[in-house]
């Protein structure tokens, strides 16, 4: 009996080192999550998909987190999971196609929560290609610089600032374009 008790030392080690694989994860949930959250609802537009997609994040995160050598790298290695996860999400639904000419598409209302300004420039951003949209998405919201972008995309550094560049200056130009507009309009 005692000899069964004193050679289960194994058992004993590896549960020191869930505990201490535990705590890492809880840390960078933590300091993470609403980050990931944000960059889901951001690619879903819906709060139960944002959600989901999160947690889905984690289990993945969870079950290969002793792949993560720097923890430093920990925001870019969670998003680059969550991007894998959303687009998973798509491989596994199949979509009953329809011809857009035959649905009428109304134009959404800003929310309460979002102001007219906000409202306009989420919609430009959305009318960007997404190759200049999701690094300008990645760099606007989740803090990210041009090196961790393109870690993220599997991009090269320079094409990711030369996106960033031109994403900015269709966002500049569609803003100056909706100024002039309104001031032709009103004036």
């Amino acid at each position: 009996m005692i000899k069964k008790f004193f050679s289960n030392k194994k058992a004993s080690a590896t549960v020191c080192l869930n505990m201490d694989k535990q705590k890492r994860y809880e840390a960078l949930v933590r300091a993470w999550h609403q980050d990931l959250y944000r960059y889901a609802y951001w690619l879903s537009h819906d709060p139960h998909i944002a959600e989901d997609l999160v947690q889905e994040t984690c289990l993945r995160a969870w079950k290969s987190l002793d792949n993560l050598q720097d923890d430093n790298a920990a925001k870019a290695w969670l998003i680059t999971i969550l991007r894998r996860e959303n687009a998973r999400r798509f491989e596994r639904k199949q979509f009953d196609l329809v011809d857009i000419d035959d649905h009428h598409i109304a134009d959404t209302k800003p929310s309460v929560e979002m102001d007219a300004d906000q409202y306009l420039l989420h919609r430009l951003i959305m009318k960007l290609a997404p190759e200049y949209r999701e690094p300008l998405i990645l760099q606007v919201m989740a803090g990210f610089n041009g090196d961790e972008i393109a870690g993220i995309l599997n991009l090269n550094r320079n094409t990711v600032m030369t996106r960033l560049f031109r994403a900015r200056n269709q966002l500049k130009e569609q803003l100056e374009k909706k100024t002039t507009q309104k001031g032709n309009h009103h004036g």
